[in-house]
């Protein structure tokens, strides 16, 4: 049997995160620039994304950028604020008709206009597809978002809308930037790296970690699908004991 026949569609993660690393590394193994490593990493999005449309997976989201990324080369920032709105639009139409609505998180207001307008346009035309729901992590940190979400809630309670013994994690998380998104069960991260790189820290409180040594412009859906066997043979206690989950 292949990979994708032995998942078991009634225990499929609701959402997956991952952390897209090796581009620049993969281009240099091939004596290319860091850019042609990027390109490369576009197809790789594309074949995951349809991977997860052909089991069903309701929720994937892409660390994309992040706000340490702005401290690369200007030449390699400009060069992938282009592919992004080259990608964007090229692909609207193929997200259409595919079902897939495309969501952003992070601070975007960083992002140079062009790339916001493709995105927000796209985001307008996909906002009533269901079939999966593509989230971008963009100008994203995960620490920038905690505090952001504490910033409002401090500031509700100073307007009096709130009061202090209101707050809890629930209240917490709908003032994260990525609410109301569920928080991810399986997080997978390529290029051998094993570390969460401040992506999503809150939301992958109790996810499950899965790291492959492939770079990613060589990860594929066989390579997806063998990360959701790996999350559906694991024991998921969440605190308690192996004999009360049974």
């Amino acid at each position: 049997m292949t990979n994708i026949e032995l998942i078991d569609r009634n225990k499929l993660p609701q959402h997956v995160a991952v952390i897209m690393d090796g581009n620049g590394r993969w281009a240099k193994e091939k004596g290319k620039l860091r850019v042609f490593g990027h390109k490369e990493g576009v197809a790789s999005v594309k074949d995951i994304l349809e991977g997860a449309l052909d089991i069903g997976l309701p929720y994937l989201t892409l660390y994309t950028f992040s706000t340490e990324n702005w401290n690369r080369p200007k030449l390699e920032v400009a060069a992938l604020m282009e592919l992004l709105v080259s990608s964007i639009a090229k692909e609207t139409q193929t997200m259409m008709k595919n079902g897939v609505r495309l969501n952003a998180i992070g601070n975007l207001t960083q992002l140079p206009p062009r790339a916001v307008k493709y995105l927000k346009k796209c985001m307008d035309e996909t906002a009533m597809n269901t079939k999966c729901t593509l989230t971008l992590a963009l100008s994203y940190s995960a620490r920038w978002e905690i505090v952001d979400a504490a910033k409002s809630l401090a500031q509700s309670a100073l307007d009096g809308d709130i009061q202090i013994e209101d707050i809890d994690e629930h209240l917490f998380a709908q003032r994260l930037n990525s609410y109301p998104l569920p928080d991810p069960e399986l997080m997978i991260r390529t290029s051998g790296e094993q570390r969460i790189s401040n992506y999503l820290l809150w939301q992958l409180a109790y996810a499950e970690l899965y790291f492959t040594k492939k770079l990613w412009p060589d990860f594929r859906r066989d390579d997806l699908y063998d990360a959701i066997l790996s999350y559906q043979n694991r024991e998921r206690r969440f605190g308690l004991t192996s004999e009360q989950i049974k």
